[in-house]
């Protein structure tokens, strides 16, 4: 049996469940784990974005689910490391210390978190708009394949009736020569005057 050579193999598909659940716990984002299977396996983002979504995500919802409520207590270790007295937030002008606002850390967000929360945002409306392009061109092949399907149904039709035409035309054909062979073959009766039967009886 023949095997695409697009195939997903089941070797394909742990090496993607794993590499996004670990790129989930770390912190990361699932856009960078379908680039990293990608460039491991020479298929694109988006197809790797796709086939997690399609097919393998629901098979490891549970280790999904785990894998982010350690995402979680990731950011919290990281948030008491890096931000144990709170965060600063400062607009990007220069300003005075006067125009710093101060945080409690119990109730605030490390710049990390923020900056990855953005970032799978942007990996979000990403992997849509690529299986957004991937659907529309499944959808073009697909009208693309029935419209040459028609036509190749039409063409079989054609032929099929030229078909039968011309074994009706080859039957007819083979009647003609047995009939004409049949007609010479029957013996010809000459029927003699009546002159001809006195002199052969004198």
């Amino acid at each position: 049996m023949k095997v695409r050579q697009d195939a997903w193999s089941e070797e394909n598909d742990l090496l993607l469940a794993e590499t996004v659940l670990r790129h989930v716990r770390e912190g990361s984002t699932q856009l960078k784990a379908f680039e990293e299977v990608g460039n491991a396996l020479n298929r694109t983002g988006a197809a790797c974005g796709f086939r997690w979504n399609a097919v393998i995500r629901q098979q490891y919802e549970k280790a999904f689910g785990l894998a982010r409520k350690q995402r979680k207590q990731y950011f919290r270790n990281v948030q008491k490391k890096e931000r144990p007295s709170g965060i600063h937030v400062v607009s990007e002008n220069n300003l005075t210390d006067q125009d710093t606002i101060e945080i409690p850390s119990s109730n605030t967000l490390t710049m990390r978190q923020i900056i990855d929360f953005l970032q799978n945002i942007n990996a979000s409306e990403v992997d849509y708009k690529s299986l957004r392009r991937e659907f529309e061109t499944v959808k073009q092949e697909k009208a693309a394949i029935e419209t040459k399907y028609g036509e190749l149904e039409k063409r079989t039709l054609t032929m099929q009736q030229d078909y039968e035409n011309l074994v009706n035309i080859m039957d007819r054909a083979r009647k003609m020569v047995v009939f004409g062979d049949e007609a010479a073959k029957k013996p010809v009766l000459h029927i003699e005057s009546n002159q001809d039967l006195e002199k052969a009886a004198e």
